[in-house]
């Protein structure tokens, strides 16, 4: 029922724009700038994979209050939950796995070295300006991890006259949230910090038990389990001469979180995020850009356990680093051709109080990519070669085509290589890792139709994507193994436009993900992954209000390799209403899963029932 309202849905916003929607949107949207598809500044309307960006305004719109709610949903992605608020959150891309997205912040990779997972929940959407999100492997210009795909997050930046900003909030289960912010331009330089701050006593994450095997968290511990963050993000850039520009920016968040387990993994954890980074950026001519980057991403988690009587006991300690720097050149090497090369230099550093064998892992990469535009005809083509300490040499690229048709039609094809380096606990985990492990490796193609006019635009999208190399457990060495193939295919249509003063936005998404591995699960669907998926986002404005509706559904999924464990598919309803009070202030309402659908992402973990909201947003008119 879910997918057959949503395709209809589908049909009739394809057949809209063009009769409709052509005068009644702003062209500005189709020039949309993206990074991450290229590493270039580019525009959305032009790259030639597939890709969306969910810009501040939006975040505000959609009154999301933390990342995995934001993505949920969205075209090619689906996220799971182990629990509500600040529980472990995972995203995976296109039916890959979910340690096959690669995750930067402000050009940053981040993510945990052992685990191999980016900590979604715990990144605070108050702090983020922007989202770019590029789905298809990108190895060939950032190399490991980048199998499924890219999702880049820009923290908050000001220019221009001083912003102020304010926000304070309460809801359902005892959530109490507040930010606040300051930025803008002081002469040739600029400047911003925010705070923000979000604590809920949750809901029963988990309804596991003791008793049996496979019983979710092993534990039957029936009780709220909390959550709290509190983050802070500081920025700052100056242009030192003419052509010539540095910035700096940190980002630092601290969470605080309670889930159910046992003495053994502990059922609270500390955690920390924290990104820094700097950038230099010289226009060297008018064809010629250098920019020179350089970060640390830190993934901190010390987990303990606690009974409510008695001092908490440690359960485990990770924390880990990663340490990057590059250099890249831009050449203009004619009207409407760019050359880029440049240079990654990488070193993750794992620090635990579990004894691994090997602490630290350089590697570095070169690359070099080229977009340029012949007539109707654009093409863009990128070769990386990663040099790692552990597994060696590894080589990738990709290559697009995409053809302007008329009227605004846009035909695409492109074909790409990716791999996935193992992570710390696939190479030295005691009594579990291999260090003999190589890389997992894919190989994706895509073809796509999209057509954009003023204000609106709707893309289809097909691919497949073998992976190869898989890591998984061997039960003939007792050890992780590359023993596994998939094979993905899917297809994805998204349409944005506005009708008669209301703003659409859809996205659907189908995908097939099957084991491809000798043996008993040959041919069964990869756990955990939705075959269809869909997300519908429709506001509009009535004077001082702006209301709201999201409908967000997937279909059934298996929790286990075998496909034995079935998770029932879900759809939720979620609404929203802002009031402007005021020039300078916004009153905001919301009513989440609306319907009190009880469902899960992942098998035994709960997701919140129906819940409410309120919040008062205050930032001065026209900044």
């Amino acid at each position: 029922m879910l997918l057959r309202s949503l395709t209809a849905a589908l049909a009739a916003a394809l057949a809209a724009p063009v009769a409709t929607a052509a005068d009644t949107a702003d062209a500005g949207d189709l020039d949309t700038v993206l990074v991450t598809a290229t590493r270039t500044e580019g525009t959305l309307r032009d790259t030639l994979v597939p890709a969306q960006v969910i810009d501040r305004a939006e975040i505000e719109r959609s009154q999301a209050r933390d990342l995995p709610e934001l993505l949920r949903g969205r075209a090619g992605l689906d996220v799971g939950n182990q629990g509500g608020p600040g529980k472990l959150s995972t995203v995976s891309i296109r039916g890959t796995e979910a340690d096959h997205v690669l995750v930067l912040v402000d050009g940053i990779r981040i993510g945990s070295a052992t685990a191999g997972l980016a900590a979604f929940q715990d990144l605070p959407v108050e702090q983020i300006e922007r989202i770019e999100i590029v789905r298809g492997p990108r190895s060939s210009l950032y190399g490991s991890e980048a199998i499924g795909g890219v999702i880049q997050i820009f923290t908050r930046r000001d220019h221009g006259a001083w912003t102020p900003r304010f926000r304070a909030g309460a809801g359902s289960h005892g959530l109490r949230e507040a930010s606040a912010g300051i930025g803008g331009g002081i002469g040739s330089g600029w400047f911003g910090a925010d705070v923000a701050y979000r604590r809920t006593d949750g809901i029963d994450a988990c309804r596991g038990t003791a008793a049996g095997w496979g019983a979710g968290c092993f534990v039957d511990e029936p009780d709220r389990d909390g959550y709290r963050n509190r983050s802070a993000n500081l920025r700052a850039g100056a242009t030192l001469a003419e052509g010539l520009v540095i910035e700096g920016h940190l980002l630092h968040a601290e969470a605080e979180n309670r889930f159910d387990g046992s003495v053994f993994g502990g059922n609270e954890a500390d955690n920390v995020q924290q990104v820094v980074g700097g950038k230099l950026a010289w226009t060297a001519a008018e064809r010629i850009t250098v920019t020179a980057q350089a970060g640390r991403a830190r993934d901190k988690s010390d987990n303990y356990f606690s009974d409510g009587s008695a001092p908490r006991l440690a359960a485990g300690s990770f924390d880990t680093t990663r340490d990057s720097a590059s250099l890249q050149a831009d050449f203009g090497i004619a009207d409407g051709h760019v050359l880029s090369t440049g240079y990654d230099w990488q070193k993750d550093l794992v620090d635990s109080d579990t004894g691994y064998d090997a602490t630290s892992r350089r590697n570095i990469g070169v690359f070099a990519g080229y977009t340029g535009r012949l007539g109707a005809h654009r093409l863009q083509a990128s070769v990386r070669n990663d040099d790692n300490a552990q597994f060696g040499g590894h080589s990738t690229g990709s290559l697009g085509w995409g053809m302007q048709l008329g009227h605004g039609l846009r035909l695409t094809a492109s074909a790409a290589t990716g791999f996935k380096a193992p992570t710390f606990n696939d190479l030295y985990y005691p009594f579990f890792g291999n260090p003999d492990l190589r890389p997992e490796e894919s190989a994706s193609y895509n073809l796509g139709i999209s057509q954009a006019g003023a204000g609106w635009r709707w893309t289809l999208d097909v691919y497949r994507t073998d992976v190869d190399d898989l890591i998984s457990y061997d039960a003939a060495i007792g050890l992780p193994n590359n023993v596994d193939e998939a094979r993905i295919r899917g297809a994805e249509a998204t349409v944005s436009t506005s009708l008669t003063g209301f703003d659409l936005n859809l996205q659907l998404s189908h995908v097939d993900p099957r084991n491809r591995s000798a043996g008993g699960n040959f041919d069964n669907l990869l756990a955990r992954r939705a075959r269809n998926s869909g997300r519908i986002d429709l506001d509009r404005a009535f004077g001082a209000f702006r209301a709201g509706i999201t409908l967000n559904g997937a279909g059934h999924r298996y929790d286990d390799a075998a496909n034995s464990v079935r998770v029932g598919g879900y759809a939720t309803t979620d609404l929203r209403l802002a009031y402007a009070v005021h020039a300078d202030w916004t009153l905001e309402a919301r009513a989440t899963n609306v319907l009190d659908r009880d469902y899960e992402t992942v098998a035994w973990y709960y997701q919140p029932g129906r819940e409410y909201g309120l919040a008062l947003r205050w930032q001065p008119a026209g900044r």
